[in-house]
């Protein structure tokens, strides 16, 4: 197929997906249940950090991971104390425990009282560096003191071959902003045409079917060469095609 075949697909497909009606079995229906940046922000990692398996478990684990907090994240990160984290001593999503979640409340604590907000906090990374090395920066910061290296599997490292799909998700929310509804658009220091494609199985085989991607190792260099190519039909927007991608994906609905 030729790349303008293709692109109206994948047009098509888009606008299909990126619907309201997408948040009810997705993970970001998570951070849609509040309404302050701050919580959005801090619900969303942590949605997008459990994004691993069945979608119906990681929102499931999200909310009652959230629900430790009292749903309201923000003033239970900054005000936490060593009593109120005992509860998460007992959590735990498939690799992700409770020492992990502890060590990252604390962390997240130190970054909004130094940042005020995880945007600031990536932007003090990001300065005139591409978005691949500024997450490896975030997270060879954050991490420096993590115990042991257990938690330091739940971040990608684009600069180890990693396609750090959960965090490049994660930025997909907080930067695209299409006033369709689904992406929140509430990190302005960010453009949507500096995003990668959050590469995960759908995406990947789908990319693949079309001739969008050759490599058949997800790796950065899949994610690499999948972003370039669809910077090529929307340079300004690339990653809207995640939608289409994935979306046909899921439904198993590659027709022409």
């Amino acid at each position: 197929m030729k790349l303008k075949e293709i692109k109206s697909y994948l047009d098509q497909q888009y606008l299909k997906y990126n619907q309201i009606d997408f948040i009810e079995n997705d993970p970001i229906l998570i951070p849609h249940l509040y309404t302050k940046k701050e919580d959005i922000e801090i619900s969303g990692f942590f949605a997008a950090t459990f994004a691993w398996g069945q979608r119906i478990t990681i929102i499931n684990k999200s909310k009652l991971f959230l629900s430790l907090m009292d749903n309201d994240p923000y003033n239970f990160i900054i005000q936490a104390k060593a009593n109120d984290l005992k509860p998460f001593k007992k959590f735990v999503h498939r690799t992700f425990n409770g020492d992990d979640a502890i060590f990252l409340i604390k962390q997240l604590q130190s970054i909004y009282q130094k940042h005020g907000s995880l945007e600031n906090c990536f932007l003090h990374y990001h300065k005139s560096q591409e978005l691949p090395t500024t997450l490896a920066t975030w997270k060879n910061e954050l991490l420096k003191t993590a115990p042991a290296h257990h938690c330091k599997k739940h971040f990608g490292n684009p600069l180890e071959n990693s396609t750090a799909k959960r965090l490049l998700m994660f930025f997909r929310w907080m930067v695209r902003n299409d006033k369709q509804g689904v992406d929140f658009g509430i990190w302005k220091h960010f453009k949507p045409s500096e995003l990668y494609i959050p590469l995960d199985v759908h995406t990947g085989n789908v990319s693949r079917i079309l001739g969008l991607l050759k490599r058949s190792q997800d790796d950065w260099k899949a994610v690499d060469e999948l972003t370039t190519a669809l910077r090529k039909m929307d340079a300004a927007d690339p990653i809207k095609y995640d939608f289409a991608l994935f979306g046909t994906g899921v439904e198993g609905e590659l027709q022409f």
